[in-house]
């Protein structure tokens, strides 16, 4: 009798010592810190069904903005400000351009390499001329031309390119919301299928992405109207000039309304044009939530304005939102082999 429970004791154990052994670890890029204590803390405690908080898995929403806040922004701009100077005043095969293209182009250009201001209403400018610039693509060829110019290196750094430019930590993030059976989104003010291409990599279904928008067409329809007209198997559809909207600000929460249909419980943020998004998700009236931005604060190992960084934190602060720190809560930024380099122009 001893000589089986003895037996069965190390059977038990071994079992045990298996299942430790094949817990998947995560967070293994951040330091300890208060903003990772209250995400884990958070998801431990919707998740428990013992909890007063236990939130169901269909309604367990995340979303994420994207650029600043999981792939590389200050390199020196937004990747699709780069891709459109590139169209407008380098890329040979687009000949038959619009000034106001050309213009967002040098405006582009000149706030990159010279530091002068971008216009004001800039995010609208460029969002019309970005519609003017790529009218006519088929998605397809917009996936490809959004993945050629991707895989370049970007200005100011070296060992990585514009698709693997993730911010690693935070991609540990998409990996613990999804063990945990969160379904996760990419609310962006960049344009969707630019997004899409981006974050494919990463395994998020193009389902998932919220961007800015132009209207769509069939190959065929001409000037007809889409409710008039019947798109033919053979055809496809391509970009128009026509912008639908710049997904900023309250303009993220109609998007999320409309397309998601649930308020998020989990926000993520880097900047003001997320704040709209992280209050809807704190007006949550069903469910506990809670809401991070993100600060650029490591100039060491990213490219970063401090001044305008110190700002947003007090904002952040006093807005009650939860502070991520690159400097002090990643261990890295892009991985290994990557570094911090002055900006070398083509």
């Amino acid at each position: 009798m001893k000589k089986i429970l003895i037996f069965v004791m190390l059977a038990v154990l071994s079992l045990a010592l298996v299942s430790c052994k094949g817990k998947k670890e995560y967070f293994n890029l951040w330091n300890e810190c208060d903003s990772l204590t209250t995400l884990k803390n958070y998801v431990e405690d919707v998740t428990n069904k013992n909890s007063k908080n236990f939130i169901p898995v269909e309604d367990r929403i995340a979303t994420f903005d994207m650029d600043g806040t999981f792939i590389g922004e200050l390199y020196p701009s937004y990747f699709e400000y780069n891709m459109l100077e590139y169209r407008a005043l380098d890329d040979p095969t687009y000949t038959n351009k619009d000034a106001s293209v050309v213009e967002a182009g040098n405006a582009i250009r000149n706030f990159v390499r010279n530091g002068v201001k971008l216009p004001d209403g800039f995010d609208m400018i460029h969002a019309h001329a970005a519609a003017k610039a790529y009218a006519g693509m088929t998605l397809a060829e917009f996936d490809r031309y959004v993945k050629n110019f991707a895989s370049g290196t970007p200005f100011g750094f070296t060992g990585m390119t514009y698709l693997t430019s993730f911010y690693k930590p935070m991609v540990e993030v998409f990996d613990y919301l999804k063990a945990n059976e969160f379904t996760y989104y990419v609310v962006s003010g960049s344009d969707r299928f630019i997004c899409r291409s981006l974050v494919e990599s990463l395994g998020i279904e193009s389902n998932r992405v919220i961007g800015m928008d132009v209207v769509l067409k069939s190959s065929e329809q001409g000037d007809q109207d889409g409710v008039n007209y019947t798109m033919k198997s053979s055809e496809y559809l391509i970009r128009t000039d026509e912008l639908i909207i710049k997904n900023l600000k309250t303009n993220k929460v109609k998007q999320i309304a409309q397309e998601i249909g649930k308020v998020p419980v989990l926000s993520f943020g880097n900047s003001s044009g997320d704040s709209a998004m992280h209050n809807y998700c704190k007006s949550n009236q069903k469910y506990k939530t809670e809401v991070f931005m993100l600060i650029a604060d490591d100039e060491i190992r990213d490219h970063t304005n401090l001044t305008e960084t110190a700002k947003r934190k007090a904002a952040w602060e006093e807005a009650n939102y939860n502070i991520i720190s690159m400097k002090n809560d990643f261990k890295t930024i892009y991985g290994d082999g990557v570094k911090k380099t002055e900006f070398v122009f083509n």
